[in-house]
This record gives C-alpha cells, structure tokens and sequence, in this order.
C-alpha cells in the first residue's frame, strides 16, 4: 500500500495517493511549457550570470512550493497510540475442577509424573495469555465453589492467582453443577453480546446442592453459551447437557495433546471483535509543510519580482 511505502521515521500519510500529483506537475513542467516570443537585446550577456543565478532560485522556490503544499495536502500523521474498546471484547468465566481426583498422574505422556491439576494450569495459563482483549473470572470447585478471581482485564494477576491454585484447595468432592451456577452468577449482570463459560473436570458431580434443569434454564435465561471440557471420564451426561443447553460444545481429552487441541479450538470459536474497533489517537503534521510551503511562496513572489526589474 502507498501509505506503507512513504512510511518514514514513524510518520505516514492519510491520503497518500495525492503524492502522486508531484509526478504530474513534474511532467507538465516537462511537456506542458508554453511557447514564448523571443526577442533579441543587445549586450544582453551582461545580465546572463546573474540572470541565470536568479532563475535557479526562483525555480527551486516554486518547486518547494508546490512539494510542499501536495504534502500538506497528503495528510501527514504520527501514531500515538491505539486504543481498544473493551465493550467489544469477550465476558468469560473459566471454572476449574481442584477435586482431589486432580492428583492423578499419567495425563501428560511426556511426563508421566505430572499430575492433572499441574498440566491443566499450564495450558489454562497459556490460553490466558492469549486472550488480551477478553474480561476473564476465574472459578475453582472441590466440595464447594471459591470465585478465585473476578472479571479483570488484569492478565498477569490472573496467571499469578492461577499458579497459587492448589489441588483440594475447597474440598476433595466435586460440586460440578453449582461451579456453573457460581459462574453463571458473576456473567449475568454483564451487557456483552458474548458471555461464556469453560468449565473443566475431570469426573462426576459428588457435592453439587443445587439442580441440574435448574442450572440449565440460568444458561438460557442469560444467554450465555457453556463449553465443557472433560478429563480421562466416561461418563459426560451432565457435561453434554450442560453444553447443549444454549448452544455450546462438549470435549473429551484423554491426554495433555488433546487437552491443548481444544483449548486451541475453543480459542478459535471464541474471537473476540475488539480488534475491529479500535481508537487510533493521532497527532496531525500537515501544518508543518504547510508553513513551509506558505514561506517559499512569499520568497519566490519576491524573486520572481525582483527578475523582471531586471
């Protein structure tokens, strides 16, 4: 693009193709000069220096003149800054089973003594780091549901709170339903059109207190679409209904790789249209050539005045 290629020292333009005007007055001076009658002055070699002199002058004026004003006119910038609109960004509460059934090992084949809680942070600390336009909560469930973080921009603070997570940290049983209902909760005062939940286990509910249709008519009522991750079980009845109750997905990982592999597709179904909408804060550089070609005009009105004295 044009305004790529005259991009100089951070500077580019706002309507570059009116560069292009300098290539006309260019050949217009070239092909366009019009016919002039000659008349023939005795002596005149004594003005012919500085003649000569006078005329390179005001032919250097008047093309800084016109180079100028075609630049003023292109609509110099410098970028400052770029800001997003949050509003457009994603509204997305990440639920993490810290069942004692977390302290299984054998998940990641690359490292068999790494238990299911440890590979399941990495890539949920990794798939954080991704979504920088996204409000993202953090909620852990065992036996009862702790919100571990509330919707925050804050990434870094998120992946800190992340990494002080502990297997067991609200109880060795599994309150499934009510992570979800928890979850449910902190999304359904929000104004977003999108509004998601991730919810990860790795087994059955054993402590939820409150209904299954219960949970499932709060997904619909606030519209908020529900993606269920299961770890190494066999039994997803209630994370496939869950999921379907609004339109989400239901996964199934069996290993680290596949565990990755849908947080990966998740990430691709869920992009954010922040990067539509963004501020561009903009300082304007037109005045400068401007100035520039207002002072070459006044000296070549000048010099071209004081050559016809002569």
């Amino acid at each position: 693009m044009l305004s790529e290629i005259f991009f100089l020292k951070g500077i580019s333009f706002e309507y570059p193709f009116v560069l292009l005007l300098i290539l006309f007055f260019v050949f217009c001076s070239r092909f366009c000069k019009p016919k002039t009658i000659s008349y023939y002055v005795p002596h005149i070699e004594i003005f012919a220096q500085s003649s000569t002199i006078n005329s390179s002058v005001v032919s250097f004026l008047k093309w800084c003149t016109i180079i100028f004003s075609i630049i003023a006119l292109s609509s110099p910038i410098k970028e400052l800054n770029v800001i997003n609109n949050k509003k457009d960004g994603i509204d997305m509460v990440l639920s993490l089973d810290t069942s004692g059934s977390m302290r299984q090992i054998g998940f990641n084949k690359q490292n068999l003594d790494q238990n299911r809680w440890d590979v399941t942070k990495d890539i949920v600390d990794d798939f954080i780091s991704k979504r920088i336009n996204d409000n993202i909560g953090l909620v852990v469930f065992g036996s009862s549901v702790m919100t571990a973080s509330p919707l925050s921009y804050d990434k870094n603070a998120q992946k800190k709170i992340l990494q002080g997570l502990g297997i067991a940290i609200v109880g060795e049983k599994t309150a499934l339903i009510d992570s979800v209902a928890t979850a449910v909760n902190i999304l359904k005062q929000r104004v977003t059109k999108s509004k998601i939940i991730i919810l990860l286990t790795d087994g059955e509910d054993t402590a939820s207190s409150i209904p299954l249709d219960v949970v499932e008519k709060m997904i619909k009522k606030y519209n908020i679409k529900l993606y269920t991750i299961s770890i190494a079980s066999r039994n997803n009845f209630v994370l496939n209904k869950l999921a379907a109750a609004n339109g989400g997905r239901s996964f199934a990982a069996k290993s680290k790789d596949e565990l990755e592999t849908i947080y990966e597709t998740i990430d691709k179904l869920e992009r954010s249209k922040i990067d539509q909408n963004k501020v561009v804060l903009k300082e304007y550089l037109f005045f400068y050539p401007l100035y520039i070609s207002f002072f070459t005009f006044l000296l070549f009105v000048y010099f071209k005045n004081k050559k016809e004295v002569f």
